[in-house]
């Protein structure tokens, strides 16, 4: 993998970039929709290359490897031929998962011992087998295996976690630089930040991970319920800290709102299932505000989707419409807001490269985040 940063904003840390892997070239700043379990819910694999012109997409390794399981995703030559995806793909070690299973799951030194949701079966995950699982899916960049603690949290635990973590991450870098990948293309290991909403752990995990000498970084334990203001001051804390000639992924966030602000606090890449969640229960993402599909002033009304959007159903199918197809709950009305709001996340994320190539992304940063937070 090779990032190049390309650009910066004079008025703020926004960057614009360019990651190159063997499965193809990502410009950054870039939204990565979630596709947990190879699948982006609602959304063909050819939709999300040709109408939301996703770059890279995401794989979950906990649900992957409980299903299908490795033993299939092998056969089939990695999760790329197994779904059809021809461009980069990227996988979560499962660390979040562990977080999400805690009153199932018991996390010692050697790793954490967890039971399946969908069958009740005892399973166990270590740094080293963590490797070996993301080694098998095939996602050209893979993530370290850590603890996320919750929030709030004593400042203890988090300090105990955080420093896990670290000695996880050793083993991880370890056991993935005496093995290779499996499909014949190359792979990339990102640590991970933790220490929750204290800066100076936050300080002295930043300083750990870029230590490392990884080709990327990762920013975790957030969006995890903290206000605002200590997401954006973290996020703000760490980026000084990690190297600005690597990449940097905020993990889990966010809201447009979110993705503008971080971008112009120096982050690269994101991923988040609020565009697609919210798009099945009628929460549309418009550049003049949100929508919720389901209102009865919407039953009438015949203008697209979003009248200022790009997005190809915004010219295809009407406000009216949609909001029929969600009352006599048709499947084709999650599929077409889903579809809507990746194209806008991804719209957003794009046009925010242009505005930091053109330097004024500042600018067009607070005029945008008035339009776009408003409820129509």
């Amino acid at each position: 993998m090779k990032f190049t940063l390309q650009h910066t904003d004079p008025e703020s840390s926004a960057r614009a970039g360019e990651i190159v892997t063997d499965h193809g070239t990502i410009q950054t700043p870039i939204f990565m929709p979630v596709g947990t379990v190879a699948s982006v819910k609602t959304v063909h694999q050819h939709e999300l290359s040709e109408d939301i012109k996703a770059q890279i997409i995401l794989g979950n390794t906990y649900h992957l490897y409980l299903r299908p399981g490795m033993e299939i995703l092998e056969a089939a030559g990695g999760l790329h031929k197994f779904m059809n995806w021809e461009r980069p793909l990227l996988t979560d070690s499962g660390g979040y998962q562990v977080y999400s299973l805690a009153k199932s799951r018991k996390i010692t030194e050697e790793g954490v011992t967890f039971q399946s949701h969908i069958d009740g079966s005892r399973q166990f995950f270590s740094p080293e087998s963590a490797m070996d699982i993301q080694r098998q899916i095939g996602a050209d960049i893979i993530m370290a295996f850590d603890e996320c603690p919750p929030y709030p949290c004593e400042e203890k635990y988090v300090k105990n976690s955080m420093h896990l973590t670290h000695r996880w991450l050793k083993r991880c870098c370890d056991h993935f630089d005496k093995t290779e990948g499996m499909y014949g293309f190359s792979q990339s290991l990102f640590p991970i930040v933790q220490g929750g909403t204290y800066p100076h752990l936050r300080k002295q995990s930043a300083e750990f991970i870029a230590s490392m000498d990884r080709e990327g970084n990762a920013i975790g334990g957030l969006s995890v319920g903290e206000p605002h203001d200590k997401l954006y001051a973290t996020t703000e804390l760490v980026c000084g800290i990690l190297p600005p000639e690597k990449p940097r992924y905020l993990m889990g966030v966010g809201t447009p709102e979110n993705i503008l602000e971080c971008i112009g606090l120096g982050i690269d890449m994101f991923d988040c299932v609020l565009p697609t969640r919210n798009a099945r229960h009628g929460m549309i993402y418009t550049w003049d505000g949100i929508i919720n599909i389901k209102n009865e002033k919407w039953k009438d009304n015949f203008e697209m989707l979003d009248p200022s959007g790009s997005s190809y159903v915004d010219t295809t199918y009407s406000k009216a419409y949609v909001r029929h197809l969600f009352k006599a709950k048709e499947m084709l009305g999650q599929q077409i807001t889903s579809i809507h709001n990746l194209a806008f996340y991804l719209d957003l994320v794009t046009k925010a490269r242009e505005h930091i190539v053109a330097g004024d992304f500042n600018a067009w940063k607070k005029a945008t985040i008035s339009n776009i937070t408003r409820r129509l």
